[in-house]
């Protein structure tokens, strides 16, 4: 309208006493509402919110004028919404591109009262993602490594990874990697580290406010894999040795000389041997198998 044509012609805004600027937050995608401070009962003929951009242009957002329409065009019209009684304006799905510098101009007998609010705009990030990759070091190496991501997206504004549990002397950064969507303007945020183990540690990564969950790095092994194959060769080779001994008792043949009886009592000795190593037989096999079931759980634990 003239009216607020005039304000922003007649008016030299700079040399204008402004209150300090406040600050509000407002969620991206969500509503935010800018209140126009009053420090007395007079009531007010007019409110204009205009918006400063490059620090100097100056945007009507929208306002009301008592006894006077509004016809100023805004593309904040459709989502914007002035409370005369309050001297408030409430505005709707909120975007990043909506942050910055606000004027609340409130006219009290002809004469301009300006308060600055400055808006900024969040977005909570998504839960972070956290893998694990851990290896030995190849040939001269001091030990164990992981390495670790973490990426998180459709954050605003634009943040790091941190990282919880980890020795920092410990860390390398290897990949680092921000970027803003085109039309949201909202962060991908993705991060990988290799991390050289001292001991078992529990770690989550995080991103803005959002954290992941926790996973467990650096773990020893009870016992080692390469242990374990060893022992069970040699228990496989003391099997085989005792079954060629048992085998061969089995298909011993009675000499021709010599008295019956004595071929009798032999075959007798014989026989009891023979009994004698498939008992231990059967209990060793019984024990061998136990043994390995129990030190492959203990491996892989």
């Amino acid at each position: 309208s003239n009216l607020s044509l005039c304000f922003l012609t007649c008016y030299n805004v700079s040399e204008l006493l402004f209150d300090a600027v406040k600050n509000i937050t407002a969620v991206l995608g969500h509503s935010v509402t800018f209140r126009c401070p009053l420090k007395h009962s007079t009531p007010v003929e007019r409110l204009y919110i205009q918006r400063v951009k490059n620090d100097k242009v100056e945007e009507f957002i929208n306002g009301f004028s008592r006894g006077h329409a509004m016809n100023e065009f805004s593309e904040y019209w459709d989502r914007t919404k002035v409370n005369e009684t309050e001297l408030s304006m409430e505005m709707r799905n909120i975007s990043v591109s909506d942050e910055g510098l606000y004027k609340c101009v409130v006219f009290i007998n002809n004469k301009p009262e300006i308060s600055q609010i400055l808006l900024k705009v969040t977005a909570e990030y998504s839960v972070p993602t956290i893998t694990k990759d851990c290896s030995k070091l190849g040939d001269g190496g001091a030990g164990k490594s992981c390495q670790l991501s973490c990426s998180a997206v459709g954050g605003y504004p634009q943040s790091t990874v941190r990282w919880a549990g980890l020795n920092p002397n410990l860390t390398n950064v290897i990949y680092n990697m921000s970027s803003a969507d085109n039309e949201s303007k909202t962060w991908t945020i993705n991060q990988t580290i290799i991390y050289n183990c001292g001991q078992p540690t529990n770690t989550s990564c995080a991103v803005g406010g959002a954290v992941s969950h926790t996973i467990s790095i650096c773990e020893t092994e009870s016992f080692p894999l390469q242990v374990i194959t060893a022992i069970v060769v040699v228990l496989v080779f003391v099997l085989l040795l005792i079954f060629v001994v048992v085998m061969k008792c089995c298909c011993r043949r009675p000499q021709t000389s010599g008295t019956q009886e004595h071929t009798h009592t032999k075959l007798s000795v014989d026989t009891k041997l023979h009994e004698l190593l498939l008992l231990t037989l059967q209990i060793f096999i019984k024990h061998l198998n136990m043994f390995c079931i129990s030190l492959f759980h203990r491996g892989w634990s």
